[in-house]
């Protein structure tokens, strides 16, 4: 029995809640949540790998998973499928799986992977690929049990993305209408129409949409096309450039006018760029890049050292179990599951290491526990800031695996996807049970939820993964940059070869970089807001320096117009600017997958 019997005050969070607005009677995990997001996280999952291949990060597939089942819900119910109404507690448990299996490629695991490819030419089985991501995964969601009461009960952190799913949940079972569903499913359509006219084999449509359409200027007297600076046809890109600020759109395209329209013209003259493609302009131009990206990342990351310090203390006293005997004991998940948790999939990850990769047991006995400690801070940064710092724990254990295992490739990867996983999961979690508190809902449910979204989505990107990469030439090309696993692979590079290896004109790139990506985290924190909107972002320069130039400008696209109409219809964008964009990525996305299957079977005649 829980006992609520007390007053609940201000200074007691806690017995507020479990008062005002626990539901322990509504359904949550029902066998319908669970395979509305076991079907939904697994498309989520192959759209984001499909994005994730083409720009280097994964997007949100909550907010967009809540949309989409409650219109099929609301659609079943109306003509008779459904007895019952699809509720909010059950949308959001759909949601946790969804999440779970939609970031699958997130953590590491779609950078480590494609980079393994591109450094070997090896990968792992399908099956023993599947463990391996779905262990990691797992892993990263008992990680989270131990800090959930202090972060999201507690100090009440935001989580915002969280606090967005629980109110777009509200909104959605408070309006019987559906009107972002049509939009989404709207959206989808014209992105996935769009996509069959442009890469359908040539025998199933007539009508064929090219690509890019040049710019009408010319640059070093060959046309800017020719540099990788033209319109993509492609609406997944102006979707993708709607959920980023202005201000990253802009910066992304003033780093591709800069890389695309002076720096490689300058390193073609110098002999430094064999070639003017845009794979021999990005081996030059990654190494800019990627230093600006880890520089600016590892210095973020330091400068949250009081997030740093404050995840620590909650990680000692889950240790010491401070919250036995409460009235909250028999309602959260008790402490002693992440223990369970660790005892078990802990040693079955360092084995994984071993067998799949080489990795000596006691370096992989290392990793384990440094991964628990940076997931407990990936929770804290994730509840205050919204952005998962992976960036930063890719590169430091990279460092570290320099440092134990100089001049191996592969343990430097993957040991990092273990760090990188396993914090993205233990944030994603944290996120979901954010949503679920401010519902009433019970958090054990959504842990069961998180855990089969896990087996999910590593079920689905594995065996999609390999059709769509066949082999290591299709990564790094203007079809799929990779732009993650560049980086990746080339912080690998460097550790195991030198910086010496390189030509001198790229180590004064990775100086350059370096250095301008701390600058711009020391302006962001110094400058007043009005002066810090006129500062670029180091994500934005820095992901421009390694995706062709067209899709930045497509982005920039996408976030102006997305900034415009906030700014003149508040109202309209706030209703239309999430399931359209989200709808133009998923529809090519998925499309672009039909249409590599339709290849992958001969049947492009």
């Amino acid at each position: 029995m829980l006992d609520v019997s007390a007053p609940p005050g201000p200074e007691d969070p806690e017995r507020r809640w479990l008062a005002e607005v626990y539901q322990p009677d509504a359904r949550q995990l029902t066998l319908r949540a669970a395979l509305a997001g076991c079907a939904l996280g697994a498309v989520m999952a192959l759209s984001n790998l499909y994005v994730i291949l083409k720009t280097g990060w994964s997007l949100g597939v909550t907010i967009t998973a809540c949309i989409l089942a409650f219109a099929f819900f609301r659609a079943a119910r109306a003509a008779g499928l459904a007895r019952t109404e699809f509720g909010p507690l059950e949308n959001n448990a759909m949601a946790s799986v969804a999440s779970s299996a939609g970031y699958m490629t997130g953590g590491g695991n779609m950078a480590a992977l494609p980079a393994l490819l591109m450094l070997t030419g090896a990968r792992p089985d399908a099956l023993p690929l599947v463990a391996w991501f779905a262990t990691i995964a797992a892993l990263g969601v008992f990680v989270a049990i131990p800090i959930k009461r202090q972060l999201v009960n507690r100090e009440q952190l935001p989580f915002p993305t969280g606090t967005a799913t629980a109110e777009t949940i509200r909104a959605l079972h408070g309006d019987a209408s559906s009107g972002k569903a049509r939009l989404l499913g709207g959206a989808a359509l014209l992105g996935a129409a769009l996509a069959w006219l442009k890469d359908a084999p040539a025998a199933w449509t007539p009508l064929r949409l090219p690509a890019t359409l040049g710019l009408p200027f010319s640059i070093a007297g060959l046309p800017a096309a020719r540099w990788g600076l033209a319109a993509e046809t492609s609406l997944l890109l102006v979707g993708s450039g709607a959920l980023v600020s202005f201000r990253t759109g802009w910066s992304m395209l003033l780093g591709a006018f800069l890389t695309y329209g002076v720096l490689a013209p300058a390193m073609v003259a110098r002999g430094a760029i064999e070639a003017v493609t845009y794979r021999a302009i990005v081996q030059w131009t990654l190494w800019g890049g990627a230093a600006l990206l880890v520089s600016s990342g590892l210095l973020t990351f330091a400068l949250q050292w009081r997030s740093v310090v404050a995840s620590l203390g909650g990680l000692g006293r889950a240790v010491r179990g401070g919250d036995r005997g409460d009235p909250l004991a028999a309602v959260e998940a008790p402490a002693s599951w992440f223990v369970g948790g660790l005892l078990v999939l802990g040693p079955a990850v360092v084995l994984l290491m071993r067998a799949l990769f080489g990795i000596p047991l006691w370096v992989g006995a290392l990793t384990v526990p440094l991964a628990v400690v940076l997931g407990f801070m990936a929770a804290r940064i994730t509840g205050e800031t919204d952005t998962t710092p992976t960036k930063a724990f890719g590169p430091l254990t990279q460092l570290l695996y320099g440092g134990l295992l100089p001049g191996q490739l592969v343990p430097n990867l993957m040991g990092a996807n273990v760090t990188g996983g396993i914090g993205l999961h233990a944030a994603d979690l944290l996120t979901d049970l954010k949503s679920g508190y401010l519902l009433g809902a019970r958090p054990r449910p959504q842990l069961a939820a998180q855990l089969l979204g896990t087996i999910v989505g590593a079920a689905a990107i594995v065996p999609v993964f390999d059709l769509l990469v066949p082999d290591a030439s299709v990564l790094g090309s203007e079809k799929f940059p990779a732009p993650a696993s560049q980086v990746w692979a080339g912080v690998s590079r460097v550790l195991a070869a030198g910086v010496g290896a390189l030509h001198p004109t790229a180590r004064v790139a990775i100086a350059a970089g370096a250095a301008l990506g701390a600058a711009l985290v020391l302006l962001e924190r110094l400058l007043p807001a009005r002066a810090r909107a006129f500062v670029p972002t180091a994500s934005g320069l820095g992901l421009a320096m390694v995706i062709p130039g067209t899709s930045s400008i497509a982005i920039f696209v996408g976030a102006t117009l997305a900034d415009a109409l906030r700014r003149t219809r508040p109202a309209l964008a706030d209703a239309a600017v999430l399931p359209v964009a989200s709808g133009l990525i998923a529809g090519e996305s998925l499309m672009g997958i039909v249409v590599a299957i339709v290849l992958a079977l001969g049947l492009g005649g």
